[in-house]
């Protein structure tokens, strides 16, 4: 009876251990050139202080993509990332940046949704050009981003990631972008469709399609051996993250910049606990039927 006892207590301790070191998450949706909202949002996170320093600890904090068009404050984010990067980096956290369509369309010259105060605010068009080429501080930087990435169980992208993608597996379609990018910057080609509007970065499905698209996401999960997929790109227009096919797609794009009503709002994921982080506090993420939504 002893040694069963025993035996408990050292599984109890071993489990809260293992609940402990969970990693905590963060994850912020589409930015648009909007350092206000941005700040506002990491330091309700916790992860800035009041001097917009790294103060996350060890928070590994996911930024899913479209940080530039729209608004002006280009310069000052992509800034903000880097410095944070390095500064997470001394404290065992981590910054993961992935790509975004817009800042794909910006490296291949695509400026539709430019603000032209943001082209003057780097003194031109031409200087904006050159900091978003291959070797520009922009470009250079953005040329050693992934298209998605996986920490812990999640998955995270700026669109979807469909099967078709999904078979080649996280550092497969990595590997595939990075060997691809600099042809599509050039050339325009794009050979495995990657950054086409099924690709990672556009694919809308999973935060529109009805009940049969879960049925594609659970292939989609099972070969990337993960639980959800957590997406930008599709805006969320009353401000709110919300948790589709069963909790398995969650859709953070919330509106952050002002531009889409400036909705403060991030993710929270630490172990099975999952929680959207609003200004007033955390609530707790439940998915609602899909049928409810359209």
């Amino acid at each position: 009876m002893l040694q069963w006892l025993a035996f408990l207590s050292v599984l109890v301790v071993s489990l809260v251990v293992h609940a402990v070191t969970e990693p905590r998450i963060v994850a912020m949706g589409d930015l648009h050139g909007d350092l206000n909202n941005t700040l506002t949002i990491m330091r309700f996170a916790g992860l800035i202080d009041q001097d917009n320093r790294w103060s996350g600890g060890d928070t590994i904090f996911v930024q899913t993509g479209d940080v530039v068009d729209r608004g002006v404050d280009t310069i000052a984010l992509y800034e903000l990332l880097q410095r944070l990067r390095d500064e997470a980096k001394e404290q065992g956290g981590q910054v993961v940046s992935v790509l975004g369509n817009h800042e794909i369309m910006n490296m291949v010259g695509d400026w539709r949704y430019v603000h032209p105060d943001d082209i003057a605010s780097f003194g031109g068009k031409q200087a904006r050009i050159k900091a978003f080429s291959k070797e520009g501080w922009i470009g250079s930087d953005l040329m050693e981003w992934n298209l998605t990435a996986k920490v812990g169980s999640s998955v995270f992208c700026h669109g979807g990631i469909l099967p078709k993608y999904s078979h080649d597996g996280i550092d497969g379609i990595n590997r595939r972008a990075k060997e691809s990018l600099e042809t599509y910057i050039n050339e325009r080609e794009d050979t495995y469709g990657l950054f086409g509007g099924d690709g990672p970065t556009w694919y809308r499905g999973f935060a529109v399609g009805d009940e049969r698209i879960c049925a594609v996401l659970d292939k989609a999960l099972m070969m990337l051996e993960a639980d959800r997929m957590v997406m930008g790109h599709t805006v969320q227009r009353d401000g709110r993250i919300r948790a589709r096919c069963g909790g398995k797609a969650i859709l953070i794009d919330i509106g952050i910049s002002h531009v889409y009503g400036g909705h403060p709002g991030a993710l929270e994921i630490q172990g099975d606990q999952i929680h959207a982080v609003y200004e007033h506090g955390k609530e707790k993420l439940v998915a609602s039927r899909i049928h409810e939504e359209l």
